[in-house]
């Protein structure tokens, strides 16, 4: 519980520090989110006594952050909600490929450690998919996933009308968008920022496996588990 816990207040730490920079660039709109993350949302986590509170405190702060795109997103790649399997939207097609690249990227991370890809503290195992890595990268899509799809769909570099092929029920990148968010996303996932802590520059790549290493300390030597922040790189 304790690492599900840390998780969560990440993902909540996270999407803070993406809404905030939005509100000092005169997104006022966005206050009523950021003040809920700061005076409620880290007090329904940590009063949470099982994985089904937790989960719902997770979602609820998603679900807040996606309605807020429409403050700092153009009309056309507003989302109204999360629709996974398959994408029924623009928005909610670079999510999934988004979130798709940055879970692999997790499953190579912990290839490279000790760690069992199937023991997991906040997604229930599953025989189909490496629960740890799901649970690993949340932290990270804020700065990853989402810091991509913004500066591709702000900058006009995506476009609805280029970019997605759309059929009756469903909405997916082109072989174009593909190619423009993959490497996107690489240039993302390989700059760098100042890791206060370490006292030197590292990439995002580097710090997804820096979280695994904090895994196994906690799970060998009980040493706290506090997943990567955002604030190391403001």
């Amino acid at each position: 519980m304790e690492i599900a816990k840390a998780i969560v207040h990440g993902i909540g730490d996270n999407i803070y520090e993406i809404l905030y920079h939005y509100y000092k660039h005169n997104k006022k709109e966005v206050k009523t989110t950021v003040d809920w993350i700061r005076k409620e949302f880290h007090k329904h986590v940590d009063s949470s006594e099982k994985i089904s509170e937790l989960m719902s405190a997770e979602g609820e702060v998603w679900a807040r952050f996606y309605a807020d795109f429409k403050y700092f997103l153009p009309e056309d790649f507003i989302m109204n909600k999360r629709v996974k399997r398959p994408p029924d939207n623009p928005m909610n097609a670079l999510v999934s490929f988004g979130n798709t690249l940055l879970y692999t990227k997790t499953i190579s991370a912990i290839y490279r450690t000790h760690l069992d890809q199937r023991i997991s503290f906040l997604h229930e195992p599953s025989e189909g998919r490496f629960s740890l890595s799901l649970d690993l990268c949340e932290v990270f899509k804020p700065a990853v996933v989402y810091k991509t799809i913004f500066e591709l769909v702000n900058n006009r570099r995506l476009q609805v009308e280029k970019h997605f092929d759309r059929k009756v029920n469903y909405c997916m990148l082109n072989e174009e968008g593909r190619k423009l968010f993959i490497e996107a996303f690489e240039q993302r996932i390989e700059s760098v920022f100042y890791h206060e802590r370490l006292k030197r520059k590292i990439s995002y790549r580097t710090a997804i496996k820096l979280d695994c290493y904090k895994l196994i300390k906690f799970i060998l030597e009980g040493k706290p588990f506090v997943p990567f922040s955002m604030k190391m790189n403001l």
